[in-house]
């Protein structure tokens, strides 16, 4: 069992996977084996298919803030895009989109029990990474196609984590209400969150053992957190305790996230995730208490055709939404960061300023807070102005 638990942490299984895909190091196509077994081999300074940026010391203890230039050659671009696009669906502009779409258009309690079940698996991940300290596969003989996440640890893997919560999350609260076969929305639910783990083994970011580990992971929880569903969902929406724990709960957390001895973009990312859900929740609970006007059946109900009228509403609400959201966050981005940057003495694009405790937890729970009231308020409220529900 070590042995085989050895192997799935180790970067040889990415590497060989990346190899079957078509992807290679542009030094190992210059001349060498090809066996990423091998080991660390010279960067060429050849042409490849791409030039990526990459923290160097990737396979360090600690990822490190230096720079370093990673050449790579694509010999299939189906696989390239495929997984290209199916890590972006672990990104915010997946969430940003898709949790919205959801809450205007599909069902209103559908949205919420995946906001939640998202915000607490997050979490968990994102701490578990920082106390875990694990690092990511080496580079070589792994090909890194992403900067950012690199200065993160890999254990266990959020895009993993994420995929599969919100896939079976999904599943799981439409496969009572709508009328679909059981096995297609399984299948659709497995294959959603497959393609973003294998994602994360073709662009170079996590061994095998953190991407399994962060699907169990999920998982558990869901199955931990299943039977509590309809009481949490109850106690959102009629609490009068609701606003203030949304709001003091998740700022407790986010500060008092656990302490690197370098920056890493996963506290950021927590309390983007955190103040997001902080915001919808305290908008759900709003909407609850005035009787705000819900949603018509005139939207996508899994099962059913979709037809061109439905479909031109379904259309008009997610661009009208989506647009007003995208100028709330730039809005209050602007607004907080310019009060913050008052406060504390610094310039808006100063980077370092803005990775401080105090300036990052409050710029982007603020905004973000903004963006899921925005989307589950503001939005319905301009819809109906409009005629779209």
């Amino acid at each position: 069992m070590a042995r085989l638990l050895g192997t799935l942490r180790s970067s040889q299984p990415v590497a060989r996977f990346q190899r079957s895909c078509g992807l290679f190091p542009a030094a190992e196509e210059r001349g060498g084996s090809g066996d990423p077994a091998e080991g660390p081999r010279e960067r060429g300074a050849c042409n490849g298919a791409g030039t990526l940026r990459c923290p160097a010391g990737s396979g360090r203890a600690a990822p490190g803030p230096q720079d370093c230039t990673q050449k790579y050659i694509v010999k299939n671009y189906f696989y390239y895009y495929l997984f290209k696009f199916s890590a972006a669906l672990g990104e915010e502009i997946f969430y940003i989109t898709f949790l919205p779409f959801t809450y205007w258009n599909i069902d209103h309690s559908v949205s919420r029990r995946m906001i939640i079940v998202w915000s607490i698996v997050m979490y968990i991940g994102q701490v578990s990474k920082d106390i875990l300290k694990w690092p990511r596969p080496l580079s070589p003989p792994v090909v890194k196609l992403e900067m950012r996440t690199n200065a993160e640890y890999g254990m266990p893997s959020t895009h993993a984590m994420a995929a599969t919560a919100i896939s079976f999350s999904f599943f799981i609260a439409t496969m009572n209400q709508y009328k679909y076969p059981f096995e297609l929305g399984l299948a659709a639910a497995f294959v959603f969150s497959t393609l973003v783990c294998l994602s994360r083994l073709y662009t170079g970011m996590h061994t095998v053992l953190d991407v399994i580990g962060g699907a169990l992971i999920s998982a558990m929880l869901l199955v931990l957190l299943y039977p509590a569903w309809d009481t949490i969902d109850h106690l959102l929406l009629t609490s009068p305790f609701c606003p203030l724990l949304s709001i003091v709960v998740p700022l407790v957390l986010c500060y008092n996230y656990p302490k690197l001895d370098y920056y890493s973009p996963t506290r950021g990312d927590t309390t983007t995730i955190l103040g997001a859900a902080a915001g919808a929740t305290v908008g759900f609970w709003l909407n609850n208490q005035y009787a705000a006007s819900a949603y018509p059946s005139r939207g996508v109900q899994p099962g059913f055709p979709l037809t061109t009228s439905t479909a031109v509403f379904v259309l008009a609400r997610f661009l009208t939404g989506i647009s007003v959201v995208l100028l709330a966050r730039w809005a209050m981005k602007s607004l907080v960061l310019g009060m913050l940057g008052y406060r504390y003495r610094f310039p808006m694009r100063d980077l370092a300023a803005r990775r401080r405790l105090e300036v990052e937890v409050p710029y982007k729970f603020v905004t973000y807070s903004c963006v899921g009231f925005t989307a589950t308020v503001i939005v319905p409220r301009l819809h109906e102005l409009l005629g779209l529900m």
